[in-house]
């Protein structure tokens, strides 16, 4: 995938219109849905137009905006803090858009793209709360379809609710120490008051707020071990993004992509303790003292793991240390790389009749002087899942057909399994160790034997191993043919 592929062309932002004159001209329907769409805010609206349309004429009248019925002259723009291009003809909205540059003015014409500083974004309204959806003008029905869904998730009440929580900011601040404020809203959103303005008793939803601002107490620090899952963002569970969300601290391993850690608050900090082969920048040791002393200090941390915490994430060490401190803490699964690497393949990890049991192990396990007891499971029929086995490729191969695998056992292997830029490779036991010698393969790799990888569907993958094609024995002269 390319760096900039989530790149942003048109950055939102939202303009104070407070008392500032918008301009639109135009007198069709393109003005008209522009004058609705400005009428949402607080700023004065002048219509530039000798041929407004009946609808346009009855919307000005309603809403008190400024209608100058004249045709469209320059010094029309001046003074104004955006203007909209919406007459319908091209080589007035030139003008239009080509005098609004000139004076430093945002310009908006519609339908020409060319000539925009800015796109208008499809608007959920809940004052003061604005959900402003843009497509960079590509796709104005998606931008609706958008629109509608979000508008259906967002309580009318949010508005009343968002405009009692301004009232009470400066009381929050005062009242709570900094590390209190973020639960206080948390409840305050989310609790009595939120369910008080549904109900549309906004006396209630007060007077809940302030026994909820007097009740609160020192923050207590929290830790969550949160599985990152194997690297494709939208993998990661629903509670694992809430808390990422909520997380005052994120710590995360060096494997756990931007892209997950981003979906974390923007104003959370950000702490790697990466580790990767050859290169810690944390010991274990250190990991364990920072999460128990950011705990400590009220904080709500989020632990990131690659994967899942409990499978090689050394999650145990992480947990014993947290209860020997009396810390708050939490597991949340993630899809560890195993599951995704089958998932990437079609592959059936079990599949009837043919094996019912598994294993996880890391190439390493196979590196000492006895097989471990995982290995009988193998050689009777278990699906065998490889973690950071590359660099011992041959070691995992030459053990397992010493031990009696077959060296026709299937074999799988995936590189940076569940993202879009993953390598698959297909093979037998016995191709197993051209693995160590492929430089190519810079990012994690998962490799699964067993007789299941046969089910697996190999179509979009690559041979492991390219096998020499045998040169036919030239034929004997006046031999048959």
């Amino acid at each position: 995938m390319q760096q900039n592929a989530h790149k942003l062309n048109a950055f939102p932002v939202f303009l104070k219109l407070e008392g500032a004159v918008v301009v639109i001209v135009g007198g069709g329907e393109e003005a008209l849905a522009k004058a609705r769409l400005l009428g949402q805010s607080s700023a004065r609206i002048r219509i530039v137009t000798e041929d407004a349309s009946p609808e346009l004429q009855a919307w000005i009248g309603q809403n008190g905006a400024d209608h100058i019925n004249a045709a469209y002259a320059p010094e029309h723009v001046r003074g104004a803090a955006m203007v909209f291009a919406a007459s319908g003809d091209a080589a007035l909205d030139r003008r239009v858009s080509a005098d609004a540059r000139r004076h430093g003015i945002l310009v908006n014409a519609v339908d020409r793209p060319d000539l925009c500083d800015f796109f208008t974004p499809a608007l959920v309204n809940r004052a003061p709360v604005a959900v402003a959806i843009g497509t960079e003008g590509a796709g104005p029905v998606l931008a609706q379809m958008i629109r509608a869904r979000i508008d259906q998730m967002l309580a009318p009440s949010l508005g009343s609710l968002a405009s009692l929580a301004a009232s009470l900011r400066e009381a929050a601040e005062r009242l709570l120490p900094k590390g209190s404020r973020r639960r206080f809203w948390n409840d305050f959103f989310a609790g009595a008051p939120a369910r008080a303005a549904a109900a549309g008793d906004m006396r209630l939803a007060l007077e809940s707020a302030s026994e909820l601002l007097l009740s609160q107490r020192p923050a207590e620090g929290h830790v969550a071990l949160v599985g990152a899952g194997p690297g494709a963002e939208d993998l990661l569970t629903l509670r694992a993004q809430r808390l990422l969300m909520e997380a005052d601290v994120i710590v995360h391993d060096a494997l756990v992509p931007e892209a997950v850690v981003a979906m974390g608050r923007r104003d959370a900090e950000r702490l790697p303790v990466g580790k990767r082969k050859g290169c810690h920048s944390r010991s274990q040791g250190e990991i364990n003292a920072l999460l128990v002393s950011l705990a400590r200090a009220g904080k709500r941390v989020v632990r990131l793991k690659s994967g899942d915490p409990l499978v090689f994430g050394r999650a145990g060490e992480e947990m014993a240390a947290l209860r020997d401190a009396g810390i708050s803490h939490e597991v949340v699964p993630g899809i560890t790389a195993a599951f995704a690497a089958a998932a990437d393949f079609g592959l059936p990890l079990t599949l009837r009749g043919v094996t019912s049991s598994m294993v996880f192990t890391t190439g390493h396990d196979l590196k000492g002087g006895t097989l471990p007891d995982w290995a009988k499971l193998a050689i009777s029929g278990a699906t065998v899942a490889v973690y950071m086995g590359r660099s011992v490729a041959a070691e995992v191969a030459g053990r397992l057909i010493e031990a009696g695998l077959s060296p026709d056992t299937a074999v799988a292997v995936v590189e940076n399994a569940s993202l879009p830029g993953r390598r698959r490779f297909h093979g037998t036991l016995a191709d197993l160790p051209s693995l160590e010698a492929r430089s190519d393969l810079a990012g994690p790799v998962m490799t699964i034997i067993g007789d299941a990888v046969a089910g697996a569907d190999l179509a979009r993958s690559e041979p492991l191993a390219v096998r020499e094609r045998k040169t036919p024995a030239p034929v004997a002269e006046g031999a048959m043919t």
